[in-house]
C-alpha cells in the first residue's frame, strides 16, 4: 500500500481493531510500512461479538479532527442492530468518507450490511475468500491509491489489476 502511494504523496493509516469483550484499540496515525506490519502482526484474535459501531464512530471522530479519505474495514460476520450501522454510516456518508468493506466468507447478514454501510458511505463492498491473501493484498492497495489519489488515479491502477480491483472500481461509479 505504502508504495502504490508513494509517488501520489504517501499515505497514513491508522490501525483500528477489536476483540474479545469489549476491547477496542486505534493506533495513531502511521505513515511507515514496518510500524504498520510491527502493529498488525502482534494483535491476536479473542472470541467476542463484533463491534463495527465502534470503528465507524471511530472514523467519524477523526474526520471531525482531519479528513479521513477513506475507511477500510475487513471481516467476516455482523452481529450488530444494522440500523444503528446504517445510520453511522449515513453520517460517514455526509462528511464524505467512503468505506471500503471486505467481506471474507459469503455469511449472508454480513453481506447485505456490508452492502448497505458501503452504499450509504458512497465506497465499495467487495467478498474475497481466505486462500485469496493475494485479492485482499490488491484491493488494500486499491484503496490506499484511491486515498492518496483519487478516483482517476484508482481508474488508473485497476487498469493492470484482477477483476475484484476493476470490480471495486465500478461501484465508485455509481451516483
Amino acid at each position: 500500500m505504502f508504495s502504490q502511494t508513494a509517488a501520489l504523496g504517501g499515505l497514513d493509516i491508522q490501525l483500528c481493531y477489536y476483540r474479545g469483550f469489549g476491547e477496542f484499540e486505534a493506533s495513531p496515525w502511521l505513515s511507515s510500512a514496518d510500524t504498520l506490519l510491527q502493529r498488525m502482526t502482534s494483535v491476536s484474535c479473542r472470541g467476542g461479538y463484533t463491534q463495527i459501531e465502534k470503528v465507524l464512530r471511530q472514523a467519524i471522530e477523526q474526520t471531525k479532527q482531519k479528513k479521513v479519505q477513506a475507511l477500510v474495514f475487513v471481516g467476516d460476520c455482523m452481529e450488530e442492530d444494522v440500523d444503528r450501522l446504517c445510520h453511522l454510516a449515513g453520517e460517514l456518508g455526509m462528511l464524505g468518507v467512503p468505506a471500503f468493506l471486505f467481506h471474507e466468507g459469503e455469511e449472508p447478514t454480513a453481506q447485505r450490511a456490508f452492502k448497505e454501510i458501503a452504499r450509504l458511505t458512497r465506497g465499495a463492498c467487495c467478498a474475497f475468500d481466505a486462500t485469496s491473501a493475494g485479492q485482499l493484498r490488491d484491493l488494500l492497495s486499491a484503496v490506499a491509491v484511491y486515498a492518496a489519489g483519487g478516483h482517476k488515479a484508482l481508474q488508473d491502477f485497476s487498469n493492470n489489476r484482477g477483476e475484484v480491483v476493476r470490480r471495486l472500481t465500478r461501484q465508485l461509479r455509481r451516483d
